[in-house]
């Protein structure tokens, strides 16, 4: 088992960022996730670099503003409220994320070589779906599919699911380029858990020698990297919801969600439940 794939809650926390995974901590190329947390009044400064970003409220309201726009995101109370607006935030760019009541934010993040215009996202346009049935139901919330909203690399969705269902299952991979069938993303997990003490597990088991292999208890706060392997199932502890951000991104050069399932599963559920 990798440990170093588990990233407990804070314990990449610095001065600005409660979370702060970039490509370098992650041993990777592509895909960072930072998550901050303001108090009343408080600001945050983002140099976007080479990447793309996208603003996500997790817990209250902000304002988004760069050289040329302001965006006001209404956000929401809690992950498991509702859908949420968001900002995109493009490479070379500044910004300042402010928030009057406070909040808790994630900065989705991916390296790309195009300049996309700043953009707002708003809440009713966001494609939720269900997914799945009986204990493997749950809902995808599709703010930054490839097909839902225009990034360079960056792709991001929310999952919520229910207390004591699987999601993420079967099994499924994404860390070969084969046109058509599979594209290749880095991709990282982030949790929050409806409750007190409530938990779920994550499974990553290797697609290949030597590759990932992790089966994590997770908590509110908590992160877990897949730079290869077969991610899922995502678990549930009975009576507590559990949510995750999925960021990915990847070299290819068509931004893409192409994934092969675990043939040992899809034999016996017949597919993506």
């Amino acid at each position: 088992m990798n440990d170093k794939l588990h990233i407990p809650r804070g314990s990449t926390a610095d001065a600005d960022h409660v979370l702060d995974i970039d490509p370098e901590r992650a041993g990777w190329m592509h895909s960072s996730l930072r998550i901050v947390e303001l108090a009343p009044g408080g600001t945050h400064s983002l140099t976007t670099g080479d990447s793309e970003w996208i603003v996500l409220p997790l817990e209250g309201a902000c304002t988004v503003r760069t050289a040329d726009e302001e965006f006001q995101l209404l956000g929401r109370e809690s992950v498991f409220a509702s859908v949420t607006d968001f900002a995109y935030v493009p490479r070379d760019a500044q910004a300042q994320i402010a928030s009057g009541a406070g909040g808790r934010f994630a900065l989705a993040g991916a390296k790309c070589e195009r300049q996309l215009p700043a953009r707002y996202g708003p809440a009713p346009e966001v494609p939720v779906e269900e997914r799945g049935s009986g204990n493997c139901a749950r809902l995808v919330r599709n703010f930054a599919s490839a097909d839902a909203f225009d990034c360079a690399k960056l792709i991001a969705v929310e999952v919520i699911t229910p207390g004591g269902n699987w999601s993420s299952y079967p099994p499924h991979k994404h860390d070969e380029h084969r046109p058509g069938e599979e594209s290749e993303l880095e991709e990282i997990y982030y949790f929050e858990i409806d409750g007190p003490g409530g938990f779920g597990y994550q499974r990553v088991s290797p697609s290949r020698e030597g590759g990932s292999d992790v089966l994590a208890e997770v908590r509110s706060g908590d992160a877990v990297l897949v730079p290869d392997g077969w991610h899922g199932p995502s678990i549930a502890q009975p009576g507590h919801t559990m949510y995750y951000l999925n960021v990915m991104a990847g070299p290819g050069e068509t931004r893409e969600w192409r994934i092969c399932f675990h043939p040992e599963h899809t034999a016996t559920t017949g597919g993506y439940r």
